[in-house]
């Protein structure tokens, strides 16, 4: 059985905050394996669902971001799932808005959510879906900007584009190690490659070809 941890913060204020995309995205999830997340315990929701065959689940602290753990360790426990079956859905400041990526164990980066696991746990080698909101401009206080709201712009793309992407990535993970699903959906963008200029009495002298490129 796998767990899968959407952190955020409860309550109608922080909703749409950059901070609650680990919400979004559970909800979005279990809404595609036709279920809600409305159980409560835990000092939590959650419920449990079924995938072909696989069980999992699904939790939404309800503790305040930095007492994640609070919520995480109990279900654990009760549930009698491993660390190395938990993935944790969070923000992002060192990836560029929407972006993601797949992350096995770990440092915590100064997430008070992970932190709060990792220490409750003892270990800190749960998964991690790391969804990117970018750093502020300017002089914003971090501490302020991870709850701002996304902007009506960065919501269309998110519900109409990129959450659907993440789900059917979920969907893969469930079914895969987290090894497969990094190799599968942890793509680099690369930067294009410098043209080198040639010397100049090299270019008066180069023959150019025809190529199928």
């Amino acid at each position: 059985m796998k767990m899968i941890v959407g952190l955020g913060n409860y309550g109608y204020k922080y909703e749409k905050n950059r901070h609650n995309i680990g919400f979004m995205i559970i909800d979005e999830f279990a809404a595609k394996l036709n279920s809600v997340i409305n159980k409560s315990k835990f000092n939590a929701l959650y419920n449990k669902v079924s995938y072909e065959g696989e069980d999992i689940i699904l939790l939404k602290p309800q503790t305040f971001m930095n007492l994640s753990g609070q919520s995480v360790v109990p279900a654990k426990q009760f549930f009698q799932i491993e660390t190395k079956d938990i993935l944790v859905l969070h923000d992002e400041l060192d990836l560029k808005f929407n972006e993601f990526k797949y992350k096995q164990g770990g440092g915590f980066a100064g997430h008070n959510g992970l932190k709060s696991i990792g220490q409750m746990l003892n270990e800190n080698i749960f998964d991690r879906l790391r969804f990117g909101i970018g750093r502020p401009e300017g002089n914003m206080d971090v501490a302020d900007y991870v709850l701002t709201n996304f902007s009506a712009y960065e919501e269309k793309v998110l519900f109409d584009e990129t959450i659907p992407k993440i789900v059917d990535t979920l969907l893969f993970y469930v079914k895969n190690s987290i090894n497969d699903t990094m190799n599968k959906y942890n793509i680099v963008k690369k930067e294009p490659k410098k043209k080198v200029e040639k010397p100049e009495e090299q270019k008066t002298e180069e023959i150019k070809t025809e190529q199928p490129l």
